[in-house]
């Protein structure tokens, strides 16, 4: 996949664990993408760790990885930004 196609679908990532997420998220825009960018490598690192394969492309598997691993990004972020 391109940059721009990570671009994509890394914001749709970051997008979709932000909706999913509960309280406040005062991050806007920009850090959307970036938790979603990184989330999708984690999530992909994570998956490949616990034996589900390798994440070449766009599916719902890799999808749903990129969305756990935003998710897992954005509760760290909201931990360190509430103290």
């Amino acid at each position: 996949m391109g940059i721009l196609s990570w671009l994509i679908f890394g914001l749709i990532a970051g997008l979709l664990a932000k909706a999913i997420m509960p309280g406040k998220n005062p991050q806007g825009c920009l850090i959307t993408i970036a938790l979603g960018i990184v989330g999708a490598m984690v999530g992909g690192f994570i998956g490949v760790k616990i034996g589900w394969g390798t994440v070449n492309g766009f599916d719902l598997r890799s999808f749903g990885l990129a969305i756990g691993g935003a998710l897992i990004l954005l509760f760290i972020y909201q931990g360190f930004r509430s103290k």
